[in-house]
């Protein structure tokens, strides 16, 4: 079933209502999520290098589990935090090019919480797919800023987007995403509400405010990762002060709920999406993101509300992304049904009651075709090897020979896993990228998404904000698998940059039968951006001020087929270089 046809036939996968009294006032919801924060970037972790009192007073005074585990890399685990069921699940097998998209039938805590009569907003970095109905103001969020790809390119007053719209942030971004969820709150805090705020640090690009950098730029570390030879100083520098910057930032939100008189009536969350972004500091622990070792997916949790949770409580039990959306659920007094099995499990009771009686569970870990299984005592990594995580936590020995017995439950475990969960991966994606939702104005076609056709390459082999360069043919082109959901017109307009020699060149959009001309008569040639910046040399993309320029008013039919974008006359040494199209109905 394509995108469009499960539109029209999604089934109704949740019913809930809430299981409070009238007098009861319903918690509100802020889940603060980084970005590629390791467990031990944290100073109530053990690291002397990094002070983050704001987030280790959040731990005193709420519930901290000891052992929560999330995906080894991004648009995974904002798949299993919004659906509590492994990513592959969910159609989610890659970061980019489409494979971070969260399948359609795939029912989102927020939408639980949307039909429960909550405000919700999403502010930051979505990853789970852009075009709606993938987006997430079709996923269960009102109000969405942000970017809905993956990594970003530039931290200081970027190209975001604003519910669809294309619109400039306003400053450093993780400051303007806290603006915005303070705002938000601000409005609605006399209702419900549901703020999810995904940060984008510290990500890399590594950049980060001189008043944040300054502190550690020439700081000796006398705490590194334990094969120090493979760390990068200078990028823990800049990790730690993007680190130091959210801290500062959760205490803004913080502040803000205890003016509004809303702390003992909001339950906040904070994690991580993966392992570091780096080898640095991480408990001696093994691996770091895009790891399923220890160090690639243990995430910290920290879980809130005043006055409810005890305050101080560590909890020991292994936990997962997998498990927050039930959580939030019952914590929150709503009841909810799934057609589709959840993995994950609500951890409401561990963190009211001290002697609990909690069967022993697996969690599993997948990423790149390796798969690693962890039980409260062991971890089985992708090799078969198995390690005594209490009395070996850094994955130093192999006990699969000495304790076979374990050994042997947990492969055949991982095996039965691998054959009911993998077995949902598909060879070939089937999903073209969804354009002209009838709810939905804007559908945006970035170059990300994109096929390229003869010379025209990517500016990096990261595509998440990449753009097309060398443009040097009329035989070049780049081409969207797409199907188009409502037939109308549409104005297109592409964001591009073009040299003053080039000025004159003629491009032609086509879908099917429709087609339109239109020449670049502007010269826009500005330099690449984001070096000025980066406090370390980058492994993505650069990025430019690229320009609007409207091709016209297309007709589209409804259906799939190859929306093609080439150059019909070429005038100098080439076309353009091309970031995205926006496709708006008229």
């Amino acid at each position: 079933m394509g995108p469009a046809s499960s539109i029209f036939y999604l089934f109704l996968l949740i019913s809930c209502q809430q299981d409070l009294s009238k007098d009861s006032s319903p918690p509100n919801i802020v889940m603060i999520m980084t970005d590629d924060q390791g467990w031990g970037d944290l100073s109530m972790h053990g690291n002397r290098m990094i002070h983050t009192p704001i987030i280790d007073e959040m731990a005193r005074e709420g519930v901290t589990f000891d052992r929560f585990y999330v995906c080894p890399v991004c648009s995974p685990t904002r798949a299993e935090i919004l659906t509590g069921r492994y990513h592959v699940r969910g159609g989610v097998y890659d970061t980019g090019e489409g494979g971070e998209r969260l399948d359609l039938d795939e029912v989102t805590f927020a939408q639980v919480f949307q039909d429960a009569g909550y405000k919700t907003a999403a502010y930051g970095k979505w990853h789970n797919g852009m075009q709606y109905p993938y987006h997430p103001n079709a996923r269960g969020f009102d109000d969405y800023y942000g970017f809905a790809s993956g990594h970003w390119g530039n931290y200081f007053s970027p190209v975001l987007e604003h519910n669809g719209q294309l619109v400039h942030g306003q400053g450093f971004l993780v400051d303007d995403l806290t603006d915005r969820a303070i705002e938000f709150i601000e409005e609605n805090h006399e209702d419900p509400f549901l703020v999810y705020l995904p940060y984008n640090t510290p990500h890399s690009p590594m950049q980060v405010p001189d008043r944040w950098w300054n502190k550690f730029k020439d700081m000796p570390l006398e705490q590194g990762h334990r094969y120090k030879e493979q760390e990068d100083v200078a990028h823990t520098k800049a990790a730690y002060a993007m680190c130091e910057n959210i801290d500062w930032n959760v205490g803004r939100i913080l502040e803000k709920l205890d003016t509004l008189g809303l702390d003992e009536n909001t339950i906040v969350l904070f994690l991580s999406d993966n392992g570091p972004n780096g080898w640095r500091w991480n408990g001696d622990m093994k691996g770091r993101k895009g790891w399923t070792d220890e160090g690639g997916v243990r995430s910290p949790l920290i879980i809130r509300w005043k006055g409810t949770l005890p305050a101080g409580k560590t909890i020991k039990q292994i936990a997962g992304a997998i498990d927050l959306y039930p959580t939030l659920a019952d914590l929150a007094g709503l009841q909810y049904a799934t057609e589709k099995m959840l993995d994950g499990k609500s951890l409401k009771a561990l963190c009211f009651d001290q002697d609990i009686a909690w069967e022993d569970r697996l969690i599993f870990s997948y990423w790149n075709e390796r798969t690693s299984a962890r039980s409260q005592r062991y971890r089985l990594d992708h090799e078969g090897q198995l390690f005594d995580m209490i009395n070996d936590p850094g994955q130093r020995t192999d006990i699969s020979t000495t304790e076979s017995e374990i050994h042997t439950e947990l492969v055949e475990a991982k095996d039965r896993w691998e054959k009911e969960v993998l077995n949902e991966l598909k060879e070939a994606d089937p999903r073209p990228f969804p354009v002209g939702h009838p709810d939905f104005p804007y559908t945006q076609l970035p170059a990300r998404d994109a096929d390229a056709h003869g010379g025209i390459i990517r500016s990096n082999q990261w595509p998440n904000c990449s753009f097309y360069t060398n443009w040097l043919s009329v035989s070049d082109s780049m081409s969207w698998d797409v199907e188009v959901l409502e037939e109308g017109d549409y104005q297109a307009v592409i964001y591009y940059t073009c040299a003053a020699e080039n000025v004159g060149c003629t491009l032609e959009l086509t879908f099917l039968k429709a087609s339109i001309l239109s020449e670049v008569n502007e010269a826009h040639d500005p330099p690449l951006r984001g070096m000025e910046n980066d406090k370390v040399l980058r492994v993505e993309s650069y990025v430019k001020d690229f320009k609007p320029h409207a091709l016209g008013v297309i007709h589209l039919l409804q259906g799939p087929g190859k929306m093609t974008l080439k150059a019909t006359q070429i005038i100098g040494q080439g076309a353009v270089d091309f970031r995205l199209m926006m496709l708006e109905r008229i």
